[in-house]
């Protein structure tokens, strides 16, 4: 036995599979497992965001945000590194 979920948009008539196979008839387990597939591969994001119309400043307001945020996720992500990396004199410098 397998469960498939499919997605329909009004917008694009073609669908999007994505099929998980039932172990022991655990079926909670395996719709748990094919949300996670989707949220990792965005489909659910965008399912959401295309199915409503967006006026154009939400669409604006909605690319700055996301371009703010990786730039804040990027610098803080070179931050970590930096306290993290292993070739410093003092590993925890104000420590002792």
């Amino acid at each position: 036995m397998h469960l498939s979920l499919r997605l329909l948009s009004n917008r694009h008539p073609s669908f999007i599979a994505r099929t998980v196979f039932v172990q022991n008839n655990d079926i909670d387990n395996a719709c748990r497992l094919i949300n996670r597939i989707m949220g990792k591969e965005g489909l659910l994001a965008q399912y959401r965001l295309t199915r409503y119309y967006e006026k154009p400043f939400q669409t604006r307001r909605r690319v700055n945000h996301e371009k703010c945020k990786a730039i804040y996720n990027e610098d803080m992500e070179r931050k970590i590194q930096f306290v993290l990396r292993k070739n410093r004199h003092e590993p925890f410098p104000g420590c002792y």
